[in-house]
């Protein structure tokens, strides 16, 4: 059974990196959609640009439609894991499913260089997030409260850095439900 899904992103390269490594690491992804070529990976959707790679901003810029079966998530998480020893530093790639029974599925996707760079990108967000809602409730001093705890929070579930995790950063990307109303909309 097919489903229809929504991936929107973008994930910032290091200096040096080539076409040829960024579509060898979402080759997983790539295979599923049977695109020899990021510029063959076409959206269903006419104006989504699909899987854009820019040499000159340093960039892969996601905004693709298609329809997918089950195992295409396990393909993401694949590609996205490979993309992230490419990145310079820890983004976001948001993936919505818009199943037949009308239940949108909601991801996120961090990618980046370390567990490290993505926790306190994760960290980022979520202290903007909260901020951002709680402003419009409370006073500065209660919001700064607030966010100190998140930040201590964060603090306590750092990522540890052994001698193992140090030569392949296989683990770069993190999956996360997200309530409906975080749904993008262009």
């Amino acid at each position: 059974m097919k489903t229809e899904v929504h991936v929107h992103g973008s994930v910032f390269l290091c200096k040096g990196v080539r076409l040829a490594q960024v579509e060898l690491a979402l080759r997983p992804w790539l295979d599923y959609v049977d695109a020899d070529h990021l510029a063959d990976a076409k959206s269903l959707e006419r104006e989504e640009t699909g899987i854009v790679y820019d040499a000159g901003e340093r960039v892969v810029s996601m905004c693709w439609t298609g329809e997918v079966g089950r195992s295409f998530h396990n393909k993401l998480t694949e590609a996205c894991n490979n993309l992230g020893p490419l990145t310079e530093y820890a983004s976001e790639v948001e993936v919505t499913y818009y199943p037949d029974s009308g239940e949108d599925e909601f991801y996120q996707f961090f990618v980046g260089p370390s567990p490290e760079a993505i926790h306190e990108f994760r960290r980022q967000c979520v202290t903007e997030d909260i901020n951002h809602m709680l402003s419009r409730h409370l006073g500065k001093p209660e919001v700064e409260q607030v966010t100190a705890l998140v930040s201590k929070m964060f603090d306590a579930h750092t990522p540890q850095k052994s001698a193992a995790d140090m030569p392949a950063a296989t683990t770069t990307s993190t999956v996360i439900p997200l309530h409906p109303r975080n749904r993008h909309l262009h």
